[in-house]
């Protein structure tokens, strides 16, 4: 039980950082964002747990393939705000056009030979 209270205290410290950090600084924010720190703590918990390396592979592989559909939101949201949308109706809309973007990546990638 103590473990799953570290990943859960290090992932919101994360998170407390990334968002402290860009309250001051948007861009260094965004860097620090950027940067696949859950993901690199997903794998060494993952690694610990497991020591599964195809496991991790395969978690490594999919994070990349998941990427992808998320990186139009960093273009759509502030396109939107810029543009005077409401701040709840640019953040929903984004998020909804990342979800769709996911769901055809789940249907296309079995499609061009990549399973996850």
């Amino acid at each position: 039980m103590f473990y799953l209270f570290i990943k859960a205290a290090l992932s919101g410290v994360i998170i407390m950082i990334v968002s402290e950090v860009a309250r001051r600084s948007p861009g260094f924010g965004g860097l620090i964002a950027s940067l696949p720190l859950v993901s690199v703590l997903a794998i060494i918990w993952l690694w610990r747990d497991t020591h599964d390396i195809e496991r991790i592979a395969g978690h490594a592989e999919a994070t990349f393939w998941f990427v992808l559909p998320s990186l139009p939101m960093f273009l759509i949201l502030p396109a939107l705000l810029r543009h005077g949308v409401d701040f709840w109706i640019a953040l929903g809309g984004s998020s909804l056009l990342t979800m769709a973007l996911y769901s055809l990546t789940i249907w296309l990638l079995p499609k061009i030979g990549i399973s996850l």
